[in-house]
């Protein structure tokens, strides 16, 4: 038999539970896995994953579901660790569904398993292979949920607002930060959180409050497929692993990423990189440490808290510019050293790019202050 296997988030593999299913998988045939979204990817590096849990692209988890779809392969098998079991069985509703919408049949048995290990774990059969659910259940003393029961419980609402759209996140805690496809727009005070928007845009909340500036950099949003996420990206207290970086003699290659965190590994090659938002900086700096690349933040001091540690390379440079002029100089950074390109190899060094960013940053007249790495 042939087993696909997607892993999603790094709690899975923080947890040991993912190279555990994978090596269970093993006794039913032969098991290809590979990474469903992007925050996991940092674990699989830090354990030592990378041969095992394919990494190599930013996939969100229907489409890898569906590469394995495409394949051919006899099952399929979702591996989550929720932050609650209401969570992760939600979440694993939205995938499968996500997945349904690109492909054209469905003869493949896709199985989650969600919490393995906790009391309140769970095997939710999405289609078929009620089967193999069942012996698996047994060797991991864990329920089986139906789909049915996930929708009645967790999915179903009455009453939309007429021209309105809204979205309930499921398994908030009240003080956890609320982050919509890597931006930060509010906090919840609540257990129940429900998001509205309008147009393409979250006009209100339930069970929180909106933060204006994040709103701001989200912009137009479905909030339908948005990712939504709340809390810490990343609990475990981990030891990073350092890659070997990959040396370039020809040129010194610096890159510039505006609020967007989590793409930042398509610059693992690159010598620098320009990081704008205090989120973003600490996502990304927390990253690119395992590479052992420096980066130039531009903060504010406006930081949510979104992983537990952030690590940052030797030799990086933070400049903290007063409240709200992290966006105005980071447009200004952009529109003056890069032009519209994602990376910049116009500079010797990272003092190079200091220097010019300082220039930038004293045109704009606002007050700044420079922390070094070392």
């Amino acid at each position: 038999m042939r087993i696909g296997v997607v892993v999603h988030g790094p709690n899975i593999i923080d947890s040991g539970y993912a190279l555990k299913l994978i090596n269970l998988l093993y006794d039913y045939g032969e098991v290809s896995a590979r990474l469903g979204g992007t925050m996991g990817r940092t674990a699989v590096i830090d354990a030592s994953l990378e041969n095992t849990i394919n990494i190599r692209k930013k996939l969100v988890p229907s489409d890898s579901l569906k590469i394995f779809h495409d394949d051919g392969v006899d099952v399929i098998f979702l591996l989550n660790y929720g932050k609650s079991n209401v969570t992760g069985q939600v979440f694993g509703y939205k995938v499968y569904n996500h997945y349904l919408n690109k492909i054209d049949n469905n003869s493949i048995p896709v199985i989650q398993i969600e919490r393995p290990g906790e009391e309140d774990g769970s095997i939710i059969c999405w289609n078929n292979g009620l089967d193999l659910a069942m012996e698996l259940s047994k060797r991991l003393n864990l329920d089986i949920v139906s789909p049915e029961e996930i929708y009645n419980n967790h999915i179903k609402q009455d009453n939309i607002p007429d021209n309105h759209t809204h979205r309930i996140v499921h398994g908030v805690s009240p003080g956890e930060n609320i982050m919509v496809n890597s931006v930060v727009i509010g906090k919840t005070d609540s257990d129940k959180l429900v998001l509205i928007a309008k147009d393409n845009h979250i006009v209100d909340i339930i069970g929180g409050t909106l933060k204006a500036h994040g709103l701001e950099k989200l912009g137009e949003v479905d909030i339908e497929s948005a990712i939504i996420k709340t809390g810490l990206l990343r609990k475990a207290k981990v030891t990073p692993r350092i890659l070997d970086k990959n040396e370039n003699d020809e040129e010194f290659k610096v890159a510039f990423l505006d609020h967007a965190g989590e793409d930042v590994y398509k610059f693992r090659n690159c010598d620098v990189v320009v990081t704008v938002g205090d989120d973003t900086t600490l996502i990304s700096s927390d990253i690119l440490y395992r590479f052992d690349i420096p980066i130039v933040g531009i903060t504010d001091g406006d930081l949510d808290k979104v992983v537990e540690d952030g690590f940052k390379a030797k030799n990086s440079i933070i400049f903290e510019v007063e409240s709200g002029f992290d966006d105005v100089c980071g447009q200004a950074i952009e529109r003056e050293l890069f032009d519209g390109n994602h990376v910049n190899s116009g500079f010797s060094d990272i003092r190079q790019v200091e220097e010019k960013i300082v220039e930038i940053i004293n045109t704009i007249n606002c007050k700044y202050k420079i922390n070094y790495i070392n």
